[in-house]
């Protein structure tokens, strides 16, 4: 039996007639593991909804095979798939109520009014809403919708969920609530979930593995902190999280440097330029002596940290400090140093 709950064979996805035309999607191969999220991570334009939409078969592959849970179902419809879609919208009918809204599907499948609506609010209580099933949609909160579509997709007991952008319409408190909620949930279910985002610090909550497309490819997959710590691209390593770019040289045994500064990197590096990737928290901030020189140019107050803009050598460096006992003023100079952990080494591109 497989342990595949969705697989991707070399899938391929043009738009239009023209056979030479670009591809939105390029031969792309991965597999989300059953009872696992999956986050399929980019920036706009990257293929991430496209293969999204493959998934739910509201798009055909032009090339590949799609598999779920083992079955070929690369020419099937979305209703032949036995999954379920949950999108930012929340496309609730507004003339229904919430547990008409949440039986609606199961309904639809010819299944009676009476046990519909019992699994109905079974599924209603699963995701945290009781006493809820006679209002309309336009009398719940944000949260509340969210909650009610949860509910509609997991009612159908589909073998794989999907979700495009399912916090976006949120405030950036209920989008933290919600986004736990969606872990736990699929974590006490054991779902199959693949998990549409452009935010990177949501893919970093919730995911057991993400995929980080770039125009139309797999640029890296792996666990997020492989993807954090690791990055295998400059790409990637700019786009995981805030972390700058420097360009910096490798000598022949492979330790880099960094203008004054000398970094022994994880993976094996080639001599030559590289670039060095530093996360915004890996910088220490000490008094000035041995280090890279800095002089503070702008620092700005946001109640767990600091942020700090220096003037370097290596020009402007950002760090986020969560000394809040000792506040630098513009002016000040320091000497900064590097910390175990945020720092990647990426081979050139």
């Amino acid at each position: 039996m497989t342990t595949a709950g969705i697989e991707f064979r070399n899938v391929s996805k043009r738009y239009g007639s023209d056979s030479n035309g670009p591809l939105a999607v390029r031969e792309i191969s991965f597999e989300v593991p059953r009872g696992c999220l999956t986050t399929i991570l980019g920036p706009s334009g990257c293929g991430k909804t496209t293969t999204l939409r493959m998934i739910a078969g509201l798009e055909s592959p032009t090339s590949g095979q799609i598999l779920i849970g083992g079955q070929d179902v690369t020419t099937l419809g979305p209703a032949q798939r036995n999954v379920s879609m949950m999108f930012q919208s929340y496309a609730l009918f507004p003339h229904m109520n919430v547990v008409e809204n949440v039986m609606y599907g199961l309904r639809m499948s010819g299944l009676p009014q009476e046990p519909a609506q019992a699994r109905a609010v079974e599924t209603l209580r699963s995701v945290g809403l009781v006493g809820f099933d006679e209002r309309l949609p336009s009398e719940l909160s944000g949260g509340q919708q969210q909650r009610v579509a949860l509910a509609r997709a997991l009612v159908l007991q589909p073998e794989v969920l999907l979700f495009d952008e399912p916090l976006s319409n949120l405030d950036a408190r209920l989008r933290r609530e919600m986004r736990d909620e969606i872990r736990s949930l699929q974590q006490r279910l054991a779902l199959t979930v693949a998990y549409v985002t452009h935010d990177q610090s949501e893919a970093l909550a919730v995911s057991d593995q993400i995929i980080v497309m770039d125009h139309g490819i797999i640029a890296q997959r792996g666990t997020p902190q492989e993807l954090y710590e690791a990055p295998a691209s400059e790409f990637v390593a700019g786009f995981m999280g805030e972390a700058m770019l420097f360009p910096a040289m490798a000598d022949a045994s492979g330790r880099v440097s960094l203008g004054p500064l000398r970094i022994a990197p994880r993976q094996p590096v080639t001599a030559g330029p590289v670039k060095v990737a530093v996360r915004p928290e890996a910088w220490n901030i000490g008094p000035p002596g041995a280090g890279l020189m800095g002089r503070l140019a702008k620092s700005a107050y946001l109640g767990s940290n600091y942020e700090y803009t220096f003037e370097t050598e290596l020009g402007p460096v950002f760090v986020v400090s969560s000394d809040l006992s000792r506040a630098l003023g513009v002016g000040a100079d320091v000497s900064l140093q590097l910390a175990d952990h945020g720092v990647s080494v990426v081979q050139v591109s």
